[in-house]
């Protein structure tokens, strides 16, 4: 039996669904779709498949989180401004015991000081900041040699 294809499920938060128009000068000009291209290309370059999803309502995130623990290996999420605000998210995320990745396109340091505290954070296993769009090729390819290999905490991924 041959292993199965890792899974990689990309989650984008409150008002992502507006990148290329909004803040273009924070932000840059690349769009949502943009971004799932180069979050796909990626994984398929590793040899993982992905799944992606946007929300702007943090229910929904939430189960989708949930519902990775059965349908994906590792998660990239770049939550917006629920990186700041939302324990919820971090618990769903602490709760899955999957691999998780935390991107942020902007770098959040040089920004507002209430960007600077990530809820997420202390439960990823890897956080890019400031790397822009180019922040999912990162995380993708970081996630996916994390899920060939034994991982750091003891726990092996998964191979079907």
């Amino acid at each position: 039996m041959s292993p199965r294809t890792p899974s990689i499920l990309v989650i984008n938060g409150p008002n992502l669904n507006l990148l290329g128009s909004r803040e273009p000068d924070v932000y840059g000009t690349e769009t949502l779709d943009d971004v799932v291209r180069l979050a796909s290309d990626a994984a398929r370059a590793q040899g993982c498949a992905t799944t992606t999803m946007q929300s702007n309502h943090e229910g929904e995130i939430i189960d989708a989180i949930h519902a990775a623990r059965t349908t994906a290996d590792g998660i990239v999420i770049n939550a917006g401004a629920l990186t700041h605000t939302s324990i919820a998210v971090r618990d769903a995320l602490a709760g899955v015991d999957l691999p998780v990745v935390e991107v942020h396109i902007s770098n959040v340091h040089r920004r507002e000081e209430f960007r600077h505290h990530s809820f997420i954070s202390a439960v990823a296993d890897a956080v890019i900041v400031g790397a822009g769009v180019d922040g999912y090729r990162l995380a993708v390819d970081h996630l996916a040699r994390q899920l060939r290999t034994d991982r750091p905490d003891g726990r092996t991924p998964t191979t079907g």
